[in-house]
């Protein structure tokens, strides 16, 4: 069974850093695209960056494109998601998902974990 557990969130003051955790567990997740997505109140839940297990290679949204980046740690399963120069607009919940299919869509990913809230205070 997939778990994904996140943690690192919390309340942070503009232009303040917070790093996110994704652990992993449940399979083995080398062949999988982990996938980092946001949903603020009253929006739709959207894409904010993915990082494919395997190669490595790491795709973002345009709007966190060089604050955020995702890296990962295979000895831990575990995945990050380094949040820089945040911004009130960054505040929502953000979650961790994980498919072979993934991508950019939300609906590409089956896994999901609970969440996790980011408040950045202006």
């Amino acid at each position: 069974q997939v778990q994904l557990v996140e943690s690192g969130g919390g309340l942070v003051q503009a232009g303040g850093s917070l790093r996110l955790s994704c652990a992993a567990s449940g399979r083995t997740f080398s062949t999988y695209s982990m996938g980092w997505f946001r949903q603020a109140p009253g929006k739709e839940r959207e894409f904010v960056g993915r990082i494919i297990w395997s190669s490595g290679n790491r795709y973002y949204a345009d709007s966190v494109k060089g604050r955020f980046t995702i890296s990962r740690d295979n000895a831990k399963n575990t995945v990050y998601l380094q949040m820089n120069s945040l911004k009130p607009e960054d505040t929502a919940v953000y979650y961790c998902a994980a498919d072979i299919r993934g991508g950019n869509i939300r609906s590409q990913y089956d896994y999901w974990g609970q969440g996790t809230q980011v408040t950045v205070s202006s």
